[in-house]
C-alpha cells in the first residue's frame, strides 16, 4: 500500500471545539489528535508536527505561518495562530478572529454552534511514513512528521453527514436521524438571526437544502433488520419518521 506524498491531504480531528471566548475573539481547538487510528488508516505520533511548528508557528520567525483558514480556502484566512502546542492528546491550537468580514463570519458560526469542527492542510514526508502491515483491517501508517500548512475551521468533519449508503447496512439510522435533525435546528435558528454577511447567509441556507435531502433520503430508506437465529423473533422497528419531519 502506498500514499499520495506530494499532495496537499486533508485530514479532520475527531475532536470537537474547546473553547470560544466572544469576548477576547479566542478560540482554542485541537487539530489533530495522536496515537489514534483514523479514517486514512494513518496513525499520527506526537512529534509529526513539531518541525513545522518550529520553522512556521506562531512564534518562528517565518513570513509564511501555517494558515488559519475556513474550509481549506487560502483565500479565506479567518484570523491567526496565537499558539500551536503538541500535548498527549493532539495538535492544540489557540487562534485570534480577525475582524475582516470572513472573521465576523466565523466568530458568528463559533457562537451559534455552527462551527464545532476543525482539520488541517498538509503534505506526507515519504521517510516519515511506514506501512505497518498486521494482514487484515487492524494494519496502518505509521505517521512520525508531516509538513503542516493550515489549519482550518469547517461546519462539520471530512466524512460529515456522507452516510446515507453505509447507513442502510447499519443498525444506527435512528440515531444519524437526531443528529441530522439537530443540525437543521442549529441552523435553521442561525438564518432567522439574519446575522452575518450575504455569503453566510447563502452558505447556511444551501447546507439547510443538503441537510433536508439528506433527512428525506435518510427517511425514505429500508430499515435495516439485523440478522436472527430461527429462535429469535424479528421486532419490526417503531420509529415514527413522519413524527420527526413534521417538526422541521
Amino acid at each position: 500500500m502506498s500514499k499520495q506524498l506530494n499532495t496537499y491531504n486533508l485530514k479532520a480531528a475527531d475532536m470537537t471545539l474547546k473553547d470560544f471566548d466572544e469576548g477576547s475573539r479566542k478560540v482554542s481547538m485541537y487539530l489533530a489528535r495522536f496515537d489514534i487510528k483514523d479514517s486514512d488508516s494513518d496513525i499520527i505520533r506526537k512529534g509529526a508536527f513539531t518541525k513545522s511548528i518550529q520553522e512556521r508557528g506562531p512564534q518562528s520567525n517565518s513570513n509564511r505561518k501555517i494558515a488559519y483558514l475556513r474550509y481549506h480556502n487560502w483565500e479565506m484566512p479567518i484570523g491567526k495562530f496565537l499558539e500551536l502546542n503538541e500535548d498527549d492528546k493532539g495538535l492544540f491550537a489557540v487562534a485570534h478572529l480577525s475582524e475582516s468580514t470572513a472573521g465576523a463570519d466565523a466568530m458568528a458560526d463559533y457562537k451559534e454552534g455552527i462551527i464545532r469542527e476543525h482539520s488541517i492542510g498538509f503534505r506526507y514526508i515519504q521517510d516519515k511514513i511506514r506501512f505497518i502491515d498486521l494482514g487484515d483491517e487492524n494494519s496502518y501508517y505509521d505517521v512520525t512528521e508531516v509538513q503542516l500548512f493550515e489549519g482550518s475551521a469547517v461546519t462539520f468533519g471530512a466524512n460529515e453527514f456522507t452516510y446515507t449508503i453505509d447507513v442502510a447496512k447499519s443498525e444506527s439510522k435512528i440515531e444519524m436521524a437526531k443528529r441530522l435533525h439537530d443540525e437543521i435546528n442549529i441552523i435553521g435558528k442561525s438564518l432567522s438571526t439574519g446575522q452575518g454577511s450575504d455569503e453566510r447567509l447563502y452558505s447556511l441556507e444551501m447546507r439547510l437544502k443538503f441537510l433536508n435531502a439528506r433527512f428525506l433520503e435518510l427517511a425514505n430508506m429500508e430499515p435495516f433488520v439485523k440478522e436472527h437465529s430461527k429462535s429469535e423473533p424479528i421486532e419490526k422497528p417503531t420509529f415514527n419518521w413522519n413524527n420527526v419531519i413534521n417538526k422541521l
